[in-house]
């Protein structure tokens, strides 16, 4: 009898675990991400799912079901930021190279940054370089709260590449020196050659990475590379390039001219970052190919970094303008991102880069490029994608349950979005209630 008691006990337990996943929200301005319009509503979660959304009042009879008064407040889907580096912006650049450093207190920073980017609104990140693959794999289990991750792994480049963080005393690997701290730490990996090119895209494959970043041009923040500079050969490339193809996904690449960019696209590239040294002519080839553009309204160098870095991004800051005015013309799809890099201060202000995009795109124009679109270049990453079994940046049925409760009209004033503390009522990623100040 104690042993039926005790099951009963159990089952009733487990009953009331996944009733607490259920959740109505009752008398809301529903936004689904891709359409300009709002819709008066209730939409009903159960486990990690949308199930229903109506202009009704929902009626379910769910065990332990929550409800949440929206009180006429605006939902819209979670944000993403489709250019991260999760782990390697919580430190600065000699912070990450001392030999101190563990991996334990690099997740320990990494777990802190990715509640505050949930807490942010931040449902769905893509990591373009870093090692997250501890800290996401913790998120995924419930263990700590943080936005859905579609990680990298190490960043590939060529010897004197974007991504050789070796410093100016470190010898090649090659030439009698020791593997670099970057590699050591999952940062970066120098490759160089069509086999070590295609190891490091295996080696980060292994590790679970959903999409391939490669260093395909020169760079503002380091000291080997100019921005002129193109890296890698067609053929490294196309190795990348294949061997993600292989597993399902997809290349990534870092480059801003006009050179890197059209050798990328001939190797296959699907997305390019940054690109704003772009000329017209290979805009209007990106639109024409289907390329994707992940712009970021980058600011000047900080007045302490060296004088060549500060020229390099005054450059890149420069060709902003140009290459969102050609992107708008052409159509190019657009993807869009923070990439904040060894400046943890900086982090802060992920919801006020968005505003930075009115002087280009309508409040609609900005919501629906930092939830539908920028979710279309995370569903790239197509049997690598660790997140297929519903949509996301959008509120539909079927979609996953990541949302946000705006205390007032996004789409009339869109710099509501800059200050989530005040103005973010409610966040809901995968069906958790992870902020509620109502």
């Amino acid at each position: 009898m104690k042993k039926q008691l005790l099951l009963f006990a159990t089952f009733l337990v487990f009953l009331n675990v996944k009733a607490q996943t259920a959740i109505l929200i009752e008398n809301v301005s529903i936004f689904n991400g891709k359409e300009n319009k709002i819709t008066i509503g209730d939409v009903l979660i159960n486990d990690n799912k949308i199930v229903k959304i109506a202009t009704t009042p929902i009626k379910s009879n769910v065990l332990g079901l929550k409800t949440i008064n929206g009180k006429g407040k605006f939902l819209i889907p979670g944000l993403i930021d489709n250019h991260v580096h999760l782990s390697i912006n919580t430190m600065g650049q000699m912070e990450l190279l001392d030999p101190k450093l563990t991996e334990a207190k690099m997740d320990s920073l990494t777990r802190i940054e990715g509640k505050n980017m949930l807490l942010r609104g931040f449902t769905a990140v893509r990591d373009l370089g870093g090692p997250v693959f501890n800290v996401k794999k913790d998120i995924d289990a419930g263990k700590v709260i943080g936005p859905r991750i579609y990680p990298s792994g190490a960043m590939i480049s060529q010897t004197s590449g974007h991504g050789d963080s070796r410093l100016p005393n470190e010898k090649s690997k090659h030439y009698g020196g020791q593997v670099s701290r970057g590699e050591l730490m999952g940062v970066n990996y120098i490759a160089d050659g069509v086999p070590e090119v295609l190891n490091a895209t295996r080696e980060n494959l292994r590790a679970g990475a959903t999409q391939i970043k490669v260093m395909a041009g020169g760079g503002a923040a380091t000291a080997y590379d100019p921005l002129d500079v193109t890296q890698y050969s067609l053929e490294e490339l196309k190795a990348a390039v294949g061997a993600a193809e292989d597993w399902g996904t997809y290349v990534t690449v870092h480059a801003y001219t006009a050179r890197a960019v059209r050798r990328s696209i001939e190797a296959g590239v699907k997305v390019i970052e940054h690109g704003q040294l772009l000329d017209e002519e290979t805009i209007q080839l990106m639109a024409d190919k289907g390329i994707y553009l992940s712009l970021q309204v980058l600011d000047p160098a900080p007045e302490k970094a060296p004088e060549t870095t500060k020229i390099k991004k005054q450059k890149v800051v420069d060709g902003t303008d140009f290459a969102f005015q050609m992107a708008k013309k052409y159509q190019v799809k657009l993807a869009w991102g923070t990439d904040y890099l060894f400046d943890p201060k900086q982090s802060a202000n992920q919801n006020t880069d968005i505003l930075k995009l009115k002087k280009w795109f309508s409040p609609f124009e900005i919501l629906k490029l930092v939830t539908y679109d920028n979710a279309k270049v995370l569903a790239l990453s197509g049997e690598r994608n660790p997140y297929q079994a519903g949509a996301l940046g959008v509120i539909e049925e079927g979609a996953y349950a990541d949302m946000i409760l705006v205390n007032g009209n996004p789409l009339q004033n869109i710099d509501l979005v800059g200050d989530p503390a005040k103005n973010f009522l409610v966040i809901i990623k995968n069906g958790v209630v992870v902020k509620n100040t109502l």
